[in-house]
């Protein structure tokens, strides 16, 4: 787990890990801002099979906001759009304001994006001044709560508990409009992923230095198990002979599985991937980490 540094893009920090480890495959799990820091699950070799179950996955950030000031790309790397001269922050005023964001809402997502319209991402159409039409999408806000104020700043510090999809960008922008007096993100941190939190990450600096000192054993304790990426799935034990029917592509029938949704599957103790259950009730094999016999 990584702890992504300030500046640079989060597949700049993915290619020094792979370079640390030596790792033949390698790939993240939703990408961070330049701008931002903080928890970065990064996946080597098999374990990029169950990446795509990380971006699923809820989140949480603590985020510093300049009020009294809006930009184009609404955060401080942009141009500033809109200023309102003399502005005081009100602390009442924007509690009541981030009250509006809880639960599920709609936002629509910045063009400053990794979003794509017609294969193209919208960052690369908003730096050629251009501006698309982008639907709202449903997202939740679990909780958002005011942590610091710097009134002589105008600065506000914000910690958000949210689903996928949120960007926090746009609650600061938003946030902004609400109190009319715009806003933007000076500073952005990832506190969690999924079940992997910032107490979990190491910095690319410690991981080159144990490196270093130490060698590749230095750092493999920093290596996590795949499974654990996907703890809140319901775990289904198998047996060997089962296991084989799944690896080639059978759905198995199995006692006190789940009802549906998808589930670990462990061979013997072992982990070897993601099931589903399928319309029959049975495990249906979705995305094995282990070879089939024969390939």
């Amino acid at each position: 787990m990584l702890d992504k540094p300030l500046g640079g893009s989060s597949n700049r920090a993915l290619q020094v890990v792979k370079r640390l480890f030596d790792a033949n495959k390698a790939g993240h799990t939703g990408s961070l801002d330049p701008l931002a820091t903080g928890v970065l699950p990064l996946c080597l070799g098999e374990a990029t099979k169950v990446s795509q179950f990380l971006l699923d996955s809820d989140k949480a950030y603590r985020a510093r906001i300049k009020l009294g000031e809006r930009t184009d790309t609404a955060d401080s790397e942009g141009e500033v759009i809109a200023k309102v001269e003399g502005f005081t922050i009100d602390e009442a005023a924007v509690k009541a304001a981030l009250r509006g964001f809880e639960g599920e809402i709609e936002q629509v997502p910045p063009m400053y994006s990794a979003l794509k319209q017609d294969g193209q991402p919208l960052y690369k159409l908003a730096r050629q001044g251009k501006t698309v039409e982008r639907k709202a999408r449903a997202i939740t806000i679990y909780s958002i709560e005011l942590t610091d104020v710097d009134a002589d700043a105008n600065v506000i510090e914000i910690e958000v508990d949210c689903s996928k999809g949120t960007y926090i960008r746009t609650i600061a922008d938003d946030l902004g409009q609400i109190l009319g007096c715009g806003g933007h993100i000076i500073a952005l941190r990832r506190l969690r992923a999924g079940v992997f939190s910032i107490e979990d990450s190491v910095t690319l600096e410690a991981l080159e230095a144990k490196k270093e000192a130490g060698g590749f054993d230095a750092i493999d304790a920093h290596l996590m198990p795949m499974d654990k990426a996907i703890d809140d799935l319901p775990a289904v034990q198998l047996p060997s002979y089962t296991a084989q029917f799944l690896k080639h592509g059978q759905p198995v029938q199995v006692s006190q599985a789940p009802a549906d949704g998808l589930v670990r599957l462990y061979e013997e103790g072992e982990f070897i991937g993601i099931g589903c259950i399928d319309d029959d009730g049975n495990v249906a094999p979705k995305r094995l980490v282990v070879a089939s016999p024969g390939e």
